[in-house]
């Protein structure tokens, strides 16, 4: 077996060849540091680049996991610890013999910016299985209160978005060095799910006249810089997270006058400390999903070119007012059933649901919180409700569970990914939309995040049967396509013909939908890999939400 290996400024990079069940032995360079380690003095500040060195870089295994939240399923286990600023690199082995550089795909992983790892991805099977060769690399950032710790003082120290700005230090690193690897610099795919796809969206809007973006096309799986709330750094809720995690760890620093010794304290302490200070102040805000360490609006009174902002202002404004990086194209799309995996799957009463969203978006008017009650039908009082349980007692969910998680699905996920869909549609760039409704589970059904182990290819999921097989192959077709030629139809994939999937037109929306028929994990029948039809499901509802975006970025 060949070792193969990479010199690059910080030393000679010795990975490994991986094989498996792989049609072509795939090379993998793992943990490899793209900046100096956060620890210590360099706690609570940005990415530093790496001295010069010509010491040996054993590449053989991943590096830690940023300190979080337990690490999500899916990859091997990891220690957790602030030296987390590494990067893996995947390529077909033979990238050795060819000539042309390759191009580049950078996955962000997900995890609500206080769980997760790169690790979860299966991005070798992704790069081995692919019909066209390219380059893949994905890596971690600083998450929870290390990554995204906002407040006045915060801002005042600059401190904030610091995962985000992690990021873009390895978009950079990447621009330097790929190369190296066989990658072309000038063709770069960004692709992420969830937080990954926030940030990439945020990363898509963060437009400066002396910022070039650093990247071509753009994957955003179940996400946009519109999702959820993206507040001001000032923000009420942030401020009361902030002085929260100041108690979890006995800071004592808390007036006016002290507030430069806050920083100081907080590098201080030990790595424990922290993190579990900030797991403590997640726990305690995570039944209202108001969480805590998100990304943040950075910027103020226009400073666009400010150094260190990475949303200089709201994302919707960023949107109307067309200052955003046009021209990338994008693959954008959510799940059917975005909420399952957040809401109370035991909620009962009526009430819950109306105070869910009172104490979520206390902005809500009352006539907000009646029209929303009218969007999603009561089940115990209307008996034609989408939303009457049908699933059993046995499964432990509450009559109104089906409502909300349909309700929060399209508030958080659904009514976003079409904004993202709409605006750049609208500006002229190329958009693809999709619909994952692949029923995975009974209670999930067609998840959040269900589609991150079918874009891989991997023996976990083409394993299964031939349905879920040929799903697996026309997913990961189009997505490579996309990444090697901008073109999601171009690349032929494994399993002959498959729907053409048109860009996206405002005023005749359509969607490519994966896997709506085929019900065979859950006991149906199967049905058509995938279909582009009329994206009309669900409009009204996500209408609403859409028309509510300015409440989730206010103070």
């Amino acid at each position: 077996m060949a070792t193969p290996s990479v010199t690059l400024p910080q030393g000679k990079v010795v990975g490994i060849q991986l094989e498996n069940e792989f049609p072509q032995p795939v090379d993998a360079f793992l943990g490899i540091p793209y900046a100096r380690p956060p620890v210590g003095d360099l706690r609570f500040r940005p990415a530093a680049r790496l001295p010069s060195s010509t010491e040996t870089i054993d590449a053989s295994k991943y590096g830690p996991a940023a300190p979080g939240k337990a690490l999500l399923a899916g990859g091997p286990d990891l220690e957790q610890s602030e030296d987390c600023l590494t990067a893996n690199i995947f390529r077909p082995s033979s990238t050795q013999t060819t000539k042309k550089p390759l191009p580049v795909a950078i996955y962000v992983h997900g995890g609500a910016f206080n769980r997760g790892a790169a690790a979860m991805h299966k991005t070798a099977s992704m790069v081995a299985w692919s019909q066209e060769p390219f380059v893949a690399v994905s890596f971690g950032y600083r998450l929870g209160a290390l990554g995204f710790l906002p407040s006045a003082v915060a801002k005042k120290e600059g401190m904030l978005n610091l995962g985000l700005r992690d990021q873009v230090f390895l978009f950079e690193w990447v621009q330097e060095n790929i190369a190296r690897f066989g990658g072309d610099p000038d063709t770069v795919t960004l692709f992420g799910l969830s937080a990954g796809a926030h940030s990439i969206g945020h990363h898509l809007l963060d437009y400066t006249s002396n910022k070039p973006p650093l990247f071509h096309r753009v994957i955003l799986e179940s996400g946009a810089p519109t999702s959820r709330a993206v507040r001001p750094y000032d923000a009420n809720i942030h401020e009361e997270q902030f002085q929260s995690f100041l108690e979890e760890v006995s800071c004592p620093h808390t007036t006016p006058e002290s507030e430069s010794k806050i920083f100081p304290y907080l590098r201080s302490l030990p790595s424990s400390v922290i993190t579990n200070a900030q797991t403590a102040v997640f726990d305690k805000y995570n039944s209202s999903l108001r969480w805590a360490f998100q990304p943040v609006i950075d910027g103020e009174d226009g400073k666009e070119d400010e150094d260190g902002i990475v949303i200089p202002w709201k994302p919707l404004d960023a949107w109307t007012s067309g200052k955003w990086h046009k021209n990338i194209p994008i693959m954008t799309g959510f799940n059917t059933n975005e909420g399952t995996m957040y809401v109370d799957k035991t909620m009962s009463e009526p009430s819950q649901f109306r105070d869910f969203w009172h104490m979520l978006l206390p902005q809500l008017s009352a006539a907000d919180l009646d029209t929303i009650e009218r969007l999603y039908p009561d089940p115990s009082v209307f008996t034609d409700s989408p939303y009457i349980e049908t699933r059993g007692a046995e499964h432990g969910l509450g009559p109104q569970y089906k409502r909300i998680e349909a309700a929060y699905g399209h508030y958080a996920y659904v009514a976003p990914v079409r904004q993202t869909a709409h605006f750049a549609s609208l500006q002229g760039t190329l958009v693809y939309l999709y619909n994952w409704a692949l029923p995975r589970t009974i209670i999930g059904r067609a998840n959040h995040g269900d589609n991150m182990y079918y874009e891989t290819y991997n023996s976990e999921i083409t394993s299964l049967s031939e349905s879920q097989k040929e799903l697996s192959g026309t997913l990961h077709a189009y997505i490579t396509s996309f990444i090697t030629s901008g073109d999601p139809n171009a690349v032929s994939g494994r399993y002959g013909e498959r729907p053409v999937w048109k860009p996206y037109v405002a005023d005749d929306p359509k969607v490519l939908v994966f896997g709506e028929e085929n019900e065979e994990l859950i006991g149906g029948s199967v049905g058509l890999a995938a279909k582009f039809v009329d994206d009309s499901w669900a409009r009204e509802e996500t209408g609403f939400w859409w028309e509510k975006t300015e409440i989730s970025q206010l103070a």
